[in-house]
Formats: structure tokens, sequence, C-alpha cells
């Protein structure tokens, strides 16, 4: 066993075995991790200039804010129904084109694939700056180009959607087995046929799963987009917010919840049937 600084100063402890062999333990790594850790939260608090006497004398405000919420003002729902339907169909039209967009960019992200580095690289590439930009900037860089509206939040949700899903497919796609895509290919399928009857089956389960849960995700991510400008629900929340009218934040919030919790547990239900 060779030994390393800390084994010097945390000395192994030696085992000696029925035939005579004498082995080694290393001392636990773990003491040393802690301190790491502790001094790595410190060096945080420092930077960053955290002070927890605040959360303590202050920190009740946080519900104070909230109690104001209760009971919700129900005769603000009707106002609520068009914005949150524009949060939806927001949410589910930038999820779909963006998961379809996603489908070419792994296929030309996957080195098992396409075997020229040049072109994977730069679409790994490609990916990991689309995955870099807030969707909230995204929204308000297209607020610029096209106008308030829902518009600008689908093309922020899109771009997130075809980075998240891209990423993660032409991960799993380099995992796959190419056993039968190799054949296919020696069969003189082209790539794209090969891949469509050899690959496709393997990743199609996970390629839904990961849409639908970027589906779930972004109804959440929309409701800050209005912040923005860039429509939904969260120009009210927002309207609201600015008024301190917080029994109409109130009303918001849970209406935002009860959707939220029905499209996680429907696509929760597909997503196990998918697996």
């Amino acid at each position: 066993m060779k030994e390393t600084v800390y084994d010097k100063i945390f000395k192994p402890k030696s085992y000696t075995l029925e035939n005579g062999k004498t082995v080694k333990q290393r001392a636990s790594r773990t003491p040393l991790i802690l301190v790491m850790v502790f001094l790595a939260i410190y060096a945080s608090f420092q930077v960053t200039g955290v002070d927890l006497s605040l959360i303590l004398t202050r920190g009740n405000e946080f519900f104070v804010i909230i109690w104001s919420m209760f009971p919700p003002d129900f005769e603000f729902l009707p106002n609520i129904w068009k914005p949150l339907f524009d949060t939806i169909q927001m949410s589910f039209l930038g999820s779909l084109i963006g998961a379809l967009l996603a489908v070419p960019l792994a296929l030309l992200s996957s080195s098992n694939v396409i075997k020229n580095r040049f072109l994977n690289g730069f679409f790994k590439l490609f990916l990991s700056i689309l995955r870099t930009l807030p969707t909230l900037v995204l929204a308000l860089i297209f607020t610029f180009l096209f106008g308030l509206g829902t518009m600008a939040g689908t093309l922020a949700i899109l771009i997130f959607s075809a980075s998240y899903v891209g990423k993660l497919m032409y991960e799993h796609i380099e995992n796959v087995d190419m056993g039968a895509f190799e054949a296919q290919e020696s069969m003189g399928l082209s790539k794209v046929r090969a891949f469509r009857y050899a690959i496709v089956p393997e990743v199609l389960p996970t390629y839904l799963s990961v849409s639908l849960y970027a589906f779930e995700g972004n109804v959440r991510y929309a409701a800050i987009l209005g912040y923005v400008g860039a429509g939904g629900i969260g120009l009210v929340l927002n309207e609201r917010l600015g008024w301190r009218d917080y029994p109409s934040v109130g009303m918001v919030l849970l209406v935002l919840m009860v959707v939220v919790f029905i499209i996680e547990r429907v696509s929760e239900y597909f997503r196990r049937k998918l697996s």
C-alpha cells in the first residue's frame, strides 16, 4: 500500500491474517472531509456576508406576509383563469417544440452515432451555452425582440427545454449498446434509419419521461416569467404584489399550487407507465 501524507499523519491499522500475512487499513478520511466542508461553509459565509442573526430578528416578517394572504380573496378568482391558461399553454407549447428540437441536437451530440469529434464537440458546447442562459434572461431578451406577451415566454421555455432534454438524451444515447445500430448499418441502412430502428426503441421511454418532467417544471418557471413581461399568470402576481394586495396574491398562489399539483400527479403517472 502506497502511503500518502494523510497516512503518515494518521497511521493505518495493521491486521495479521491467519496465514501470517499482515495487511493495513487506511484511517478514515471522514474527519478530513468534514474539516474541509466546514472551512468551505465558513469561507462562503464570509464572502457572501450572510448574517444569521438577521434571520432570527427579522425572520418572523416572512410569516407576517404569509398570514396576510389568508384567507385568499375568492372574488379575485375570475381574473386568474385567462392568465393561468396562458401560462399552461405557454409551458406546453414551449416544452413540446423544445423536446422535438432536442432530438436532432442529441443525435448530433452523440459520439457513438455521429463519429465526428468536431461536430459532437460543437453541439455539446452549443447545448451547454443554452443551458447557462437563465430562462428569465432569455424571456427578457425576447420581450425586447417580440414585445410583451406569451410569445417571449414560450420561446424562452422552448430554448430551455431543448437544451435540458437534449443534454440528458445525448448522455443516455452514448450509454446505449451499439450492437443493434452497427448491425443495421452493416445491412446498408443509413445512420438516420439505423437510429430509428435500433436506438429509438431503447431511448424512447426515457425521452418521454424527461420531456414530461421538463413540462412539469416549466409550468412553475412560467409563473415567474411574467415579472419581465413574458405573459401568463406572473403578470397578475407581479401586479398584485406591487399593490400589496396579499389576499389576491394568496388566491393566485393557491390556484397555481393546485394546478401544479395536478400536473405533477398526471406526469408522475405517465412516467411510471413509461419506466
